[in-house]
């Protein structure tokens, strides 16, 4: 059996357990009780001060967010449930939303977009004390793991499971086309040209104070990139980490790997490069510390490296003049008080976005937030 066939048959496999135990989850629901619905949200203002240390520019600006989520639950006679939430943005568009059905003993799936991915539990998985690096530099290959699965997939996770005295919980994920086009209001997303199918899977453990996650996703990628022509494979997105914490002390470390599946010549190192459209790899790796001096106060640092590899073998090719390494180091600080929030963060970033040519980057940025 070639390598093709034993995927096919192992996301086939994948399929049918899902919409099999999803089939006889449905089939055993009774009437439904009374449900409730509630209302949540948070205002945040921030105050941003950038610098460029090499084009010896910067600047300043105050933002506003204001997040609105509508939370409804309900239960049914056999003991299952559902749940919906749905959180819009500033303009009241369709931030996430998801349905969830748990069953009281086969597991709960999940469908929706946006927050309805595995995908959402394994990126950036270290610990901090505001916002994950990917905050300021939103198109860190690290925060884009899997992110394709977001487009209105269904998502199974298995029940808690425990084995030698540790806890096991495992996700399963499939999207019948993972184009990272997120619809609501009942929407069928636009046919994709470009991309079909996407699987994922994930696995968590944790025992004590350890907890240890892997997590991969895999999309079909139907025709090379219109621009350039370039010849593609399925992409291929993975991770793994680990957490401890001890007393007030957490620390965390965490390897990921991006693969869009373009084959490219060389790219120019001192060119900005765009995940999944740039031929060649993206490999990364987080280690962070955090801090909680008491129940208000916490502090964290992160250091973050990117390297992006153009997978350029030819021997006319210079040895590693093409691997640039985007590297971001954190430090942040938050103070809670009942439902307002007082946190700031430093990141220090040097050649953003892989591009060896672009100035350093400081970025600070405090936020003051209330819930409600």
């Amino acid at each position: 059996m070639n390598t093709t066939i034993k995927k096919e048959y192992f996301m086939n496999n994948i399929k049918k357990i899902g919409l099999t135990a999803l089939a006889g989850s449905l089939v055993t629901l009774g009437s439904a009780g009374a449900g409730e619905l509630s209302v949540s949200g948070g205002i945040n203002a921030t105050l941003v001060f950038g610098e460029q240390k090499q084009g010896n520019t910067s600047g300043r600006s105050i933002g506003t967010d204001r997040d609105v989520t509508f939370s409804g639950s309900g239960e049914l006679d056999n003991g299952t449930t559902f749940s919906v939430s749905t959180t819009t943005n500033d303009d009241i568009g369709l931030s996430a939303s998801t349905t969830t059905i748990t069953t009281p003993s086969m597991g709960s799936f999940t469908m929706g977009a946006s927050t309805g991915s595995a995908s959402y539990m394994y990126d950036e998985e270290v610990p901090v004390a505001y916002e994950q690096v990917s905050d300021q530099l939103t198109t860190t290959a690290a925060n884009q793991l899997g992110n394709f699965m977001d487009n209105n997939a269904i998502m199974y996770t298995a029940p808690a499971m425990e084995f030698m005295g540790a806890g096991v919980q495992a996700h399963l994920g499939y999207a019948l086309m993972a184009s990272d086009a997120t619809v609501g209001d009942g929407a069928q997303p636009a046919y994709s040209e470009t991309y079909g199918k996407g699987y994922e899977a994930g696995v968590t453990i944790t025992y004590d104070a350890l907890k240890v996650g892997i997590y991969g996703a895999e999309r079909e990628n139907k025709t090379p990139n219109a621009s350039t022509g370039q010849q593609i494979t399925d992409e291929f997105n993975g991770v793994w980490y680990a957490t401890y914490s001890f007393g007030p002390v957490s620390i965390g470390y965490s390897e990921s790997y991006l693969d869009g599946g373009v084959t490219a010549g060389l790219e120019n190192p001192t060119a900005s490069k765009a995940e999944r459209t740039a031929g060649g790899i993206f490999t990364g790796e987080q280690v962070s510390i955090a801090f909680n001096v008491n129940d208000n106060l916490s502090v964290s640092y992160t250091s973050s490296d990117e390297t992006y590899d153009s997978q350029d073998d030819a021997k006319t090719a210079t040895t590693n003049d093409d691997d640039v390494t985007e590297t971001i180091d954190a430090l942040q600080v938050a103070y809670s008080m009942g439902g307002m929030s007082i946190k700031a963060y430093n990141m220090e970033i040097s050649n953003p976005s892989q591009d060896d040519n672009a100035p350093d980057q400081s970025v600070t940025e405090i936020a003051l937030g209330f819930a409600f």
